[in-house]
């Protein structure tokens, strides 16, 4: 291990700080280090490995497509493609697909969806996208401006102009913005991953819906982490019962194989013509048979089983039982009901208080989830790792991204560890 670390600092650009951990093999949620140790994976490479390490299916359809054509160029037609967005606009209600490579390029593709329908309509000048603060759309030049934490906006200056920020759940303060600005757009996750695994309030959301409507601003919903049956529904926009005009996503699009996708709604649809936007790699055959696999699995009974796994997390980590609509109903092994009613004054929808030692809450949605300890967050995150077991960071909180299909004792065997490690370090 000392020799393999060397190596990389000496030879890979240093810019991830990476856990004492070198994974080399694994099968669904167990994955093995180089001396064989193995570990129950709570992450799934964040978010990336929707079913797993190496799942059948997955691995088939892979090898299918290997046996085919590894690659083609975008200049021709490509079966995977046609198969994947087919299925993407079906299950959807969306219009037309963009593939790309990553979240960040997904995202670049919606934004210049966006200021393109708006230029087309109205003008160059209508071209403010307003974000939310603490949001998080990815590391090139622009998705970093539309980014809305002030840490990611030095050292690489200037910044891709066109980009104001909005507290998270505040309309008024959104109605303000977008009557002090040029506003062609609003984009946002509707669970904030990187800013620390928080839901927005679903009236919100309908009100911003609502007025992406009357001012005919492009409504983008960033789902680069939350999509793809980890919300628990195949995409989080369906949970909160909106239609936006873009939405992008990534992550476990293709079970493990880099692939973005920019869909594209009725109102957009013919916004980007020939020679607007392209991708070389973008839709890659291997990838697209991927995500045909992963996709076409993500049924009905899958998605309650991510609900009913989500709900299993936060009660486990939380001490409280939730009824059918994750609803506190009580506390688990009391019936005191004073108690009950006091820790009820700070719960909210999205963000269950805990009576776990060292746990202060649970949020997020799905399995996506978020748990704030009493001990920083990467010092529980490395005590895990060394009790075997993967979870990772997200601000201040320990954030789960476990396999949508992990099995439930498994999954219980990784949350009492980490329980034990949050009492612990408490």
């Amino acid at each position: 291990m000392d020799n393999l670390k060397a190596l990389d600092k000496e030879f890979i650009a240093n810019t991830y700080g990476r856990f004492d951990l070198a994974l080399v093999k694994g099968k669904g949620s167990l994955v093995y280090d180089e001396n064989g140790k193995e570990y129950i994976d709570l992450s799934t490479g964040i978010a990336v490995n929707a079913f797993g390490i190496a799942d059948d299916e997955w691995k088939q359809a892979v090898i299918d497509q290997l046996d085919c054509i590894q690659h083609t160029s975008n200049l021709y037609y490509s079966i995977p493609q046609v198969k994947l967005a087919k299925l993407l606009c079906e299950r959807t209600g969306m219009k037309k697909v963009f593939f790309a490579n990553s979240g960040a390029e997904a995202n670049e593709c919606a934004i210049k969806v966006a200021r393109k329908y708006s230029s087309d309509k109205y003008g160059d000048d209508r071209n403010v996208i307003v974000t939310l603060v603490n949001s998080f759309h990815g590391r090139t030049i622009t998705t970093l401006a539309a980014t809305g934490q002030d840490v990611f906006h030095k050292s690489f200056g200037p910044f891709t102009g066109g980009f104001v920020y909005c507290p998270a759940n505040d309309f008024e303060t959104m109605k303000k913005l977008c009557e002090e600005n040029n506003v062609c757009g609003i984009m946002m996750e509707l669970v904030q991953g990187e800013g620390g695994v928080i839901a927005l309030d679903k009236e919100f959301v309908k009100n911003v819906e609502a007025l992406c409507k009357e001012k005919d601003y492009c409504m983008i919903i960033d789902e680069v982490q939350t999509g793809n049956g980890r919300s628990g529904n195949l995409y989080a926009f369906l949970e909160y019962g909106i239609k936006p005009d873009v939405v992008s996503t990534a992550k476990g699009l293709a079970g493990g194989l880099p692939m973005g996708a920019c869909l594209i709604g009725e109102k957009c649809e013919n916004t980007m013509g020939t020679s607007s936007h392209g991708s070389t790699f973008g839709g890659n055959p291997i990838s697209a048979a991927a995500a045909c696999s992963i996709i076409s699995r993500i049924d009905d009974e899958m998605l309650a089983g991510v609900k009913k796994k989500s709900k299993l997390v936060i009660e486990k980590l939380s001490g409280l039982v939730l009824d059918d609509n994750f609803v506190p109903t009580g506390i688990a092994g009391n019936d005191d009901k004073a108690a009950f009613d006091e820790l009820m004054k700070s719960y909210k929808p999205g963000i269950w208080p805990s009576v776990k030692p060292g746990i202060k809450c649970v949020s997020g949605m799905g399995l996506m989830l978020g748990i704030l300890p009493d001990a920083a967050a990467k010092d529980v995150v490395i005590k895990c790792i060394e009790n075997g077991v993967i979870p990772l960071t997200a601000h201040e909180k320990v954030r789960l991204l476990p396999a949508l299909n992990i099995p439930d004792e498994l999954l219980v065997k990784g949350l009492d560890i980490l329980a034990k490690v949050c009492g612990e370090l408490a």
